[in-house]
């Protein structure tokens, strides 16, 4: 079963966000994620507050491989960077069967 990964992002040192930018997609990729949806793409709150202008949308092939993908030491390295240069909230949804 899928699960999907929502994070808000308000983006506050673009140049330091670079560096977690840099090495994201290999990492990514090596747990099977698929970016649904960037900062690029529109988000419009039609309900109650939105945390952060900026919304990215992430799915995975299972629970678990999300899981593994947070856990990652190559990715809490690149957290840092993202935990230095932005305000973040990230929440992991299994999807339904």
């Amino acid at each position: 079963m899928s699960a999907y990964v929502v994070a808000q992002i308000q983006i506050n040192d673009p140049e330091e966000y670079q560096h977690y930018l840099a090495g994201f997609m290999p990492v990514f990729k090596k747990h099977g994620g698929e970016l649904l949806a960037t900062p690029k793409n529109q988000t419009i709150v039609v309900e109650r507050n939105w945390a952060y202008p900026n919304t990215v949308m992430m799915k995975f092939p299972s629970l678990a491989a999300a899981q593994a993908w947070c856990e990652d030491p190559d990715y809490k390295a690149l957290a840092e960077y993202r935990n230095r240069s932005a305000d973040s909230n990230l929440v992991i949804v299994e999807g339904i069967s």
